[in-house]
């Protein structure tokens, strides 16, 4: 009788033994996102005759599947096809742009039995296996293995950029320098490695004179970007390895100047009006309320008009009535401003910090520096985006078109969170056990 009682328990504990170091929190924090996704998703589309919330969550539930299996596959395999995987991203990415469909002026999507499916989403998990690989085997404590990853990073990276997709890419930029920091890469390198962008930024700006400096037709500066390069100039004489004769600061100095100018002939030459408008328009969305600032301007009223409480779920009169283009994608933070308020920004602004938390923990415990990276690579991909998107939906970031994981509308974007996932509790479920606290 005893017996016959404890075989159940048995086959119960064989049964959950593939997953039984698995970091359940950190599991469930983004399936309760997505569902919560799903519902406020719903809500944004519940007077019009589309069913997304129900792919929403469909999708996930494909995602939760996918991340159970890769749960229980030991993340090592990754390590020896890493090169398969850079490979297969950038063919991935070359086939959108031979043979991809274009809509609003970016060709980003494949067309696969019907499904269209956006490739450089996955390619950031081929980015964060191919870096993780490199890293372990070489870490970033010297300039050459630094040189190295950027390399490898700039095939992928460009292709992407060509779509063009300027969001991706962007995050693609995050996910290097967060894995390069982790694999003890020096914190001045990654300072240097982002100051073109801000001297891209700062050239433009004429303060405090009226007008920028113009040495010739194609050639001006901004007193403020010649101010960031000889900053830069005094980190790179301090941090790179070439001192003799000022060799670094020169290097420096002079990559600041070249991205300044670069960045002013990108704005003029390169940059399509609509990326100028989503880069721009935050600082002043009330300069084209009709046009390029109007998500902006009514992302911040929906978000405001929910002030401590919300209206209510399925209640919101900015949700309902359609006022937010794009809620259910890229604005969806904004619907849940506005039906639960203040107070249900900051609970799910709490579960994607315990999100973050548990993937720390992962990335401090794991077994190998393969594993630690792996878990560093998808925390920056969540945190960037996180930061970006919420930014974006109160006026504080320019309008970038990154998806809030797990709760925006996507289905690759939603696959790709959800394989990170699952890559990151096998480095989770084969570690040497620990106490979690």
């Amino acid at each position: 009788m005893l017996l016959k009682r404890s075989l159940p328990k048995v086959r119960w504990k064989s049964w959950v033994k593939p997953w039984q170091y698995v970091d359940w929190l950190l599991f469930c924090l983004p399936v309760a996102v997505s569902i919560f996704g799903g519902i406020a998703i719903l809500s944004t589309e519940l007077k019009q005759p589309v069913t997304d919330w129900w792919w929403h969550w469909l999708v996930a539930g494909i995602g939760v599947l996918i991340a159970l299996f890769l749960a229980r596959t030991r993340y090592e395999i990754l390590m020896q096809c890493h090169w398969v995987t850079y490979a297969l991203t950038n063919f991935s990415l070359i086939a959108v742009m031979i043979a991809g469909t274009s809509a609003k002026g970016a060709q980003r999507w494949i067309s696969i039995a019907g499904f269209n499916v956006q490739p450089s989403e996955f390619a950031k998990v081929g980015m964060i296996i191919t870096l993780a690989a490199l890293l372990h085997k070489r870490t970033a404590s010297k300039l050459e293995s630094v040189f190295r990853v950027l390399a490898i990073t700039a095939i992928p990276w460009g292709l992407v950029f060509l779509q063009p997709d300027l969001a991706t890419s962007m995050v693609f930029g995050a996910i290097v320098l967060g894995m390069l920091y982790w694999a003890n890469a020096n914190p001045g390198w990654l300072i240097l490695m982002i100051s073109p962008v801000v001297a891209a930024i700062l050239f433009s700006i004429s303060w405090p004179l009226e007008q920028p400096i113009v040495l010739f037709k194609e050639l001006s500066f901004g007193p403020l970007g010649i101010v960031w390069s000889i900053a830069m100039a005094i980190i790179g004489w301090r941090t790179l390895p070439w001192r003799r004769f000022g060799l670094g600061a020169i290097g420096a100095w002079s990559l600041n100047i070249f991205g300044g100018e670069l960045g002013v002939f990108a704005w003029n030459h390169i940059l399509k009006p609509y990326q100028k408008d989503r880069l721009t328009v935050f600082m002043d969305p009330d300069h084209d309320p009709l046009g390029a600032g109007y998500h902006l301007i009514q992302s911040r009223i929906a978000i405001g008009a929910g002030e401590i409480w919300g209206w209510g779920l399925f209640k919101g009169p900015m949700t309902q009535l359609n006022f937010v283009p794009e809620q259910h994608t890229d604005f969806i933070f904004s619907a849940v401003g506005e039906e639960f308020g203040f107070v249900g920004c900051l609970i799910v602004l709490f579960v994607f910090c315990l999100i973050c938390f548990r993937l720390l923990h992962v990335a401090q415990t794991a077994t190998d520096n393969f594993g630690s990276l792996l878990a560093i690579g998808v925390l920056s991909m969540i945190v960037f985006q996180l930061i970006v998107n919420v930014g974006m939906t109160v006026g504080l970031a320019p309008v970038a078109g990154i998806p809030l994981p797990w709760m925006s509308y996507g289905r690759s974007a939603m696959l790709t969170n959800f394989i990170s996932l699952g890559i990151v509790e096998s480095v989770a479920n084969f570690r040497q056990r620990q106490k979690y606290y």
